[in-house]
């Protein structure tokens, strides 16, 4: 499984997609990130972990307690397989156009 797919996998829950948007703001701590979501704690770790294997987070030790970020490499495998999928879309609707326009062309 490669990491777009553990990413997009990840992102399918909509607890760590709410914990990966209250990342988007800045480091946070388990607790911060635990605030005003309906699990607890422990359940924010594991969600936390989940992300950290897609590459969606990071974590650094900060005095007694540990920070979570966005970790770009993963959000830029996202980004760089959307752009691939965009620009296979995009090749395709100009091959298509460009089909129609010498159709019409023979008319």
């Amino acid at each position: 499984m490669t990491y777009v797919d553990r990413a997009f996998d990840a992102l399918g829950d909509p607890t760590r997609r709410a914990i990966f948007t209250r990342l988007r703001a800045g480091a946070l701590s388990v607790g911060e990130l635990a605030d005003g979501l309906d699990v607890t704690r422990p359940a924010v770790s594991q969600h936390l972990a989940v992300l950290k294997a897609a590459r969606l987070a990071t974590s650094r030790p900060e005095g007694t307690r540990r920070l979570y970020a966005v970790d770009r490499r993963g959000v830029e495998a996202l980004h760089d397989w959307l752009d691939g999928f965009w620009d296979q879309t995009l090749a395709s609707f100009k091959a298509a156009a460009e089909r129609q326009a010498a159709n019409e062309g023979r008319s």
